[in-house]
């Protein structure tokens, strides 16, 4: 088996990825990009990922970025681990949940550290960072009540990539200023989720 290439950032997104890895089994190897020294805008990078992020994923077949599409690749190339359903709607969910993680609840927290991307006045990115405690509460509300029902997991009673997609994101509550504890499904997820060899191994 040929090994991947995961350019990552510890506290990013790109800890799912590991994540997913881990608990595939699967042979990869680390790149660590420094974002306080930027080094995500250099040239080297650059030429890795053109968008400046991570995560970055070096596969056999090209580069991939984005972590949904990441975490799909990782569970398709890897069916033996069971990491994602195999049934088109099952499946379809999966890609449901990761894409409001991608484009809703992480785009309310990075309205705290990277305001400036969306004003340039101090008052306006004050008012914007104001507003993220409330909008990180409102998106984690949804989560609790509509995305973890009964079961231990995101898809129920299967672990998934999506759990430590999760995982990753509730990491982040604390520093946009909301307790987890606020969302007993999602505090509770957190703690089997600690327990898992897998994201032990991920987070060493």
């Amino acid at each position: 088996m040929t090994t991947l290439t995961l350019y990552y950032t510890p506290g990013t997104c790109a800890q799912a990825v590991r994540i997913a890895l881990e608990e595939a089994g699967a042979p990869y190897e680390l790149v660590r990009v420094d974002f306080a020294a930027a080094q995500q805008r250099t040239p080297e990078y650059l030429a890795v990922n053109p968008k400046g992020r991570v995560p970055a994923l070096a596969t056999p077949h090209g580069t991939l970025t984005e972590t949904p599409a990441l975490l799909a690749y990782v569970a398709q190339s890897f069916p033996e681990a069971r990491l994602a359903p195999t049934d088109a709607h099952g499946f379809a969910r999966v890609q449901e949940f990761h894409s409001y993680l991608a484009s809703t609840v992480h785009i309310a927290h990075a309205h705290r550290p990277r305001a400036s991307r969306w004003a340039d006045e101090p008052e306006a990115i004050a008012a914007i960072q104001r507003k993220v405690p409330q909008n990180m509460t409102e998106c984690f509300d949804l989560i609790e009540s509509h995305y973890l029902g009964d079961g231990p997991w995101v898809m129920g009673e299967q672990y998934t990539v999506a759990d430590g997609y999760l995982f990753t994101i509730g990491t982040w509550l604390k520093s946009d200023g909301v307790d987890i504890a606020r969302f007993p499904k999602v505090f509770a997820h957190t703690q089997r989720m600690l327990q898992r060899p897998a994201v032990q191994r991920a987070l060493a």
